[in-house]
């Protein structure tokens, strides 16, 4: 699923190229959020989305689309990248919960921790899909929760996926 081109790339260039990427694609600048941090592994990205004319509601705060769409794509983007070719990942559902209205730059981390993906691998092995829920805290620069996005993404074996969709017709 990830670019052949990505995984030749040494993981510090690589981590760069998936933030410019994230930064430059038109549907995800328009969020006004910003990649602000990739590790090299692709485990951790940290997205922030400050409070400027582009992303202020009417009353002052940030504007909630905004906030749920910034954390679009990370996790399955980490995921694509930590499985690899044989698997798909899409976003299959999301929901966000608003605590308080942000009134200062708020900050995502998406993390896939080992223990996570090993719990992951070891699902794949029993079933040929899943869908795995994340929760992603929208928080200001004091720690303190404005959002909660859940976002349920899915996950399958390529050979079973494209059967299932295809009717095992690989056109």
């Amino acid at each position: 699923m990830k670019p052949a081109w990505l995984a030749k790339l040494p993981p510090v260039w690589r981590a760069r190229m998936v933030r410019l990427g994230f930064n430059l694609h038109p549907a995800f600048r328009g969020t006004g959020g910003r990649v602000v941090h990739v590790t090299p592994d692709l485990r951790h990205i940290r997205i922030a989305l400050p409070l400027n004319w582009r992303t202020k509601n009417i009353v002052g705060s940030l504007y909630g689309g905004s906030l749920f769409a910034m954390t679009d794509g990370a996790h399955p983007m980490m995921l694509m990248a930590a499985l690899g070719d044989a698997y798909v990942v899409w976003d299959k559902a999301a929901s966000i919960r608003y605590k308080k209205p942000g009134r200062s730059t708020l900050t995502a981390d998406f993390v896939l921790d080992e223990a996570e993906l090993a719990a992951i691998r070891a699902a794949l092995a029993q079933t040929p899909e899943l869908e795995r829920l994340f929760l992603v805290e929208l928080k200001d620069a004091h720690g303190e929760v404005h959002a909660v996005v859940e976002r349920t993404v899915y996950i399958a074996e390529k050979n079973y996926y494209s059967q299932k969709t295809n009717g095992g017709d690989d056109r």
